[in-house]
């Protein structure tokens, strides 16, 4: 699929967000760990959510959509070993997961997913489970999904590398509570810390008991259980970084209903950012109120939130002067490497842009449409239609059927806004 995207002068109107995908995924996962039934209340249905609920599956959990929300009736005690092999599409939180999961209980299995899955390194995990008891064997690319794992964790502590992703430190702290015994987990380089504190809330919400010395040691006490649970799902902050972007690029008003600035998502650090280049963000009963503003440009460190780069790249393409946007390193191994793919894709529509080896330097650029590849990532494809919105003449992105691993009603959302976008 295609979008063909216009110039478009004004955003106006009330738009709600979908769930949260980082919060359903661990909600999944949880319920799925449980014993008994839980219920989970407007979660979000997309590919993403696909791939962690059929990964659970496998392992004994039923779960069913009831209306817009999921029941979930987990394994508990009682896991299954997978009938076949577990494909994560392209869902990198859900393999992370996964891979602790199967540590956890000592269940042999073997991961693979789509292209863009089979591309992204879990070597920092894997190496940390290997050397904790575990087996794991790669099938094709080294570090890489496919592979195969069995065995348990055997070992009392754990060393973990996260530099590349807090997916590895969330799914060790997912897995620990299984084991009959308390463990260590000792973390070199934490990045993209509100995930891990998401991961701990879970952990709180739950009774699990566990000691902590900032983001670097964690101590899990074992012979811990799940518990079912009842949860309304939290809106999407790494989702409502477009249209709040797109609306602090437009000549507009838009108000995005349902997310929560005390929810302990890091993308909701994206209304500071915006705010610190000049744009006009309200906090409000219902959720955040944007207008267009004048944009200055501004030095943005965006650790903690690397979803947010493909955004702010355009952002940073409308602001006066310059944009740095650093230490975010991590970037350059999620779906694609966005780093260079904002890069060579915004360049394309005439923006000066520059790749550093943590980050972008942009300049303040005259956008104009092009046809633009979306490298089959969902945050690419909406972030290149953002730049399409505020560029001269047409811009035509492809691949953009990836919209649905996170936001599969962006479309529609933005057409309410007013936007001139079409899905071919």
């Amino acid at each position: 699929m295609k979008l063909l995207v216009k110039k478009t002068e004004k955003l106006l109107g009330d738009i709600a967000i979908p769930a949260s995908k980082s919060h359903t995924i661990r909600a999944v996962f949880i319920a799925s760990l449980a014993g008994g039934e839980s219920l989970l209340r407007r979660p979000l249905f997309s590919e993403d959510t696909r791939a962690a609920v059929n990964a659970c599956r496998m392992l004994g959990a039923q779960i069913e959509q009831s209306g817009a929300d999921l029941k979930i009736r987990g394994f508990g005690a009682q896991p299954k070993k997978p009938g076949g092999v577990v494909d994560m599409l392209n869902s990198g939180t859900s393999t992370n997961l996964m891979i602790g999961a199967l540590a956890g209980l000592d269940i042999e299995a073997v991961i693979t997913g789509d292209a863009s899955l089979r591309s992204r390194p879990v070597a920092a995990l894997a190496d940390a489970l290997i050397k904790a008891g575990c087996t794991i064997t790669w099938l094709d690319r080294q570090g890489c999904p496919p592979l195969r794992i069995s065995g348990s964790i055997t070992g009392s502590a754990i060393e973990l590398d996260a530099a590349k992703s807090s997916q590895y430190t969330s799914s060790l702290l997912l897995a620990c509570p299984l084991l009959p015994r308390d463990t260590e987990i000792r973390v070199k380089n934490p990045s993209e810390l509100p995930y891990i504190e998401m991961t701990l809330k879970w952990l709180d919400e739950q009774g699990i008991r566990y000691e902590r010395s900032g983001f670097s040691w964690f101590k899990i006490f074992g012979n811990q259980r799940y518990r079912p649970f009842e949860k309304i799902i939290p809106a999407d902050w790494s989702s409502a970084t477009f249209p709040v972007c797109a609306a602090a690029l437009a000549d507009g008003d838009v108000f995005v209903r349902g997310v929560d600035m005390h929810d302990v998502q890091g993308d909701k650090a994206v209304i500071d950012y915006l705010k610190s280049m000049g744009a006009s963000a309200a906090v409000e009963a219902q959720g955040i109120r944007i207008r267009g503003c004048r944009l200055t440009g501004a030095t943005l460190d965006i650790n903690a939130t690397p979803d947010a780069l493909p955004a702010l790249s355009v952002v940073g393409c409308c602001a006066h002067g310059a944009t740095k946007l650093h230490n975010v390193a991590q970037a350059r191994v999620k779906e694609t490497d966005r780093i260079t793919v904002m890069a060579q894709e915004l360049q394309k529509m005439n923006a000066r842009i520059e790749e550093l080896p943590d980050g972008l330097l942009i300049h303040h650029s005259a956008l104009k449409g092009a046809s633009v590849q979306g490298h089959h990532d969902h945050r690419v494809v909406m972030a290149l239609a953002l730049a399409g919105l505020v560029a001269e003449g047409e811009t035509v992105i492809d691949t953009a059927e990836a919209i649905s691993v996170t936001y599969p009603d962006f479309v529609e959302t933005m057409h309410m806004l007013g936007a001139n976008i079409t899905l071919l």
